[in-house]
């Protein structure tokens, strides 16, 4: 069992850390949030007033946190950097949704103090962190990839290996690009059919066994009552918040500039995410946006 200290608690990172401490793991963990730190050190794990105690006689790093700057500063800020304070031969791994450019120069500068990178952001959201289900997009070599891949495993059960460093992060923002279309997509016709006498149900039945058979139908419907235990029938409340989603499509737009890459569903959806979110539904699951297309 590895020696393990996790950085970010929020509501995808609490529950890894937890699965790590199921699997049998020394899971020493920091967070801004006290009320985050308790509610993990009481399933089991440890942890230290600062991250940089968390970390020095850590044999992994995970860090899960909100966007890029804050993996660069974790990391690389002069004296207080992680950087400083890491063994050699330790393994970082980052499963932050950031830009893929942030995740190169970290892997860069950690590489020259002898230590370990990989970028592992993740997909499948608060109930698949719960359940140890998520899926893994890993940016790093071969080598990296199978010194994690047993660390991974405790928290998902689908580990990819994208390619090398930034990988992961092009990978993750083109999964949620995707998804952000599909949510849009079937809350649309969602609508129109209950604008035009249909029940949501069948509707939804009739899609689900035909061609318009998604994710974000079948597992994640948008329409509240048409599936128990899902945000849409809790409010909206749970899952993964519209903030993110449009944080994420701004993330997808930038890399589709860097590599000049017409992605004009993209951009709608970004568009879209980001006047919901203007509207004060910032807060919301991302599925809330099938309220943009009632009457």
């Amino acid at each position: 069992m590895a020696n393990i200290a996790f950085i970010g608690l929020g509501n995808m990172g609490g529950p890894m850390a937890i699965n790590l401490v199921k699997a049998g793991h020394q899971v020493c963990v920091f967070d801004l949030s006290a009320d985050a730190v308790a509610h993990v050190v009481e399933a089991g794990a440890s942890t230290e007033s600062n991250a940089i105690d968390c970390v020095k006689n850590a044999e992994f790093i995970i860090s899960m946190l909100p966007a890029g700057k804050h993996v660069h500063g974790l990391y690389l800020t002069e004296k207080s950097g992680l950087i400083h304070h890491i063994m050699k031969g330790s393994v970082v791994i980052d499963s932050s949704t950031i830009d893929s450019e942030t995740s190169i120069k970290v892997a860069k500068a950690l590489s020259e103090q002898g230590i370990s990178f990989v970028d592992a952001p993740v997909s499948g959201g608060v109930g698949g962190a719960i359940a140890g289900t998520l899926s893994f997009m890993v940016g790093g070599s071969k080598n990296e990839f199978g010194q994690v891949e047993t660390i991974l495993s405790a928290m998902g059960k689908n580990i990819f290996h994208a390619g090398d460093h930034g990988a992961g992060q092009v990978a993750k923002v083109c999964n949620n690009m995707l998804l952000s279309v599909l949510m849009l997509g079937t809350s649309e016709a969602l609508q129109l059919g209950l604008a035009n006498g249909l029940d949501a149900k069948v509707l939804s039945n009739i899609m689900s066994k035909s061609s318009g058979s998604n994710w974000t139908l079948d597992v994640y419907n948008p329409c509240p009552d048409v599936m128990e235990n899902v945000p849409s029938s809790n409010d909206y409340q749970g899952g993964f918040m519209v903030d993110l989603m449009a944080k994420d499509l701004g993330l997808a737009m930038e890399t589709a500039l860097n590599s000049q890459s017409s992605t004009p569903m993209g951009a709608l959806a970004r568009s879209l995410y980001a006047m919901h979110a203007a509207s004060g539904n910032g807060g919301k699951d991302f599925s809330s946006v099938f309220n943009l297309f009632s009457k």
